[in-house]
């Protein structure tokens, strides 16, 4: 069985991360085609529990493992975490108009874990988080990952009001954004988002067994 990872990128305290996360879980296993698809195992990662400082090792990533080796034990660990998984789900929170340090810092660590594999980029924030996707996805394809055609950018209802200041302050999805999130449309799109992905995971599939021939 195949495992894609869905990583929240937030590492604060509280954290709405989590719940968003979450909601992408929920959401994807009543998606219409999970019968379909019970060879793939969505496990949820948070980069808050690898407790990674500032990166700070001497080596390049790109240079491991066939040139160097990491000398980190919090390295080693996020990279044996990341290179078991054949696809992600990228979960980021837009901070002050991009993407989250602690995020970057994440997928800065490594290099050829990450390269050829398929992802969503899912974003939240006051407008979506429209602009970390923007940012994380023109990122993620110069790593060469196979990022899905379709962004999924979540908004909280209502601007700068009780809802967004709910998942800031305390780490909670409010009513109303639950309610927004769970409308037809948007659940269509991380849907759609999925299919695209499932694609990009048979196509990188079907090129490992070409290789592995030749």
């Amino acid at each position: 069985m195949s495992k894609v990872a869905i990583i929240t990128g937030s590492t604060r305290t509280p954290r709405v991360g989590t719940s968003v996360s979450n909601w992408v879980l929920e959401t994807l296993k009543s998606r219409p085609t999970a019968g379909q698809e019970s060879d793939l195992e969505l496990v949820p990662v948070e980069i808050a529990d690898y407790k990674l400082p500032i990166f700070d090792e001497s080596v390049i990533p790109a240079s491991v493992p066939e040139k160097a080796q990491f000398q980190h034990e919090h390295s080693k660990r996020w990279s044996g975490a990341i290179k078991s998984f054949a696809g992600y789900i990228f979960v980021v929170p837009e901070y002050n108009f991009g993407v989250a340090g602690g995020y970057k810092n994440a997928i800065d660590y490594l290099y050829n874990e990450w390269i050829g594999k398929p992802v969503i980029v899912v974003s939240y924030g006051i407008q979506g988080g429209k602009t970390a996707s923007a940012q994380l996805s023109s990122i993620l394809e110069a790593m060469k990952l196979r990022v899905a055609p379709t962004k999924i950018q979540l908004d909280f209802p209502g601007g700068l009001g009780p809802e967004v200041f709910g998942a800031m302050n305390e780490g909670i999805l409010g009513k109303d954004t639950k309610k927004s999130w769970n409308e037809a449309a948007v659940k269509d799109e991380l849907f759609k988002g999925w299919i695209e992905f499932v694609g990009l995971l048979n196509e990188k599939a079907k090129e490992d067994a070409q290789a592995d021939k030749n």
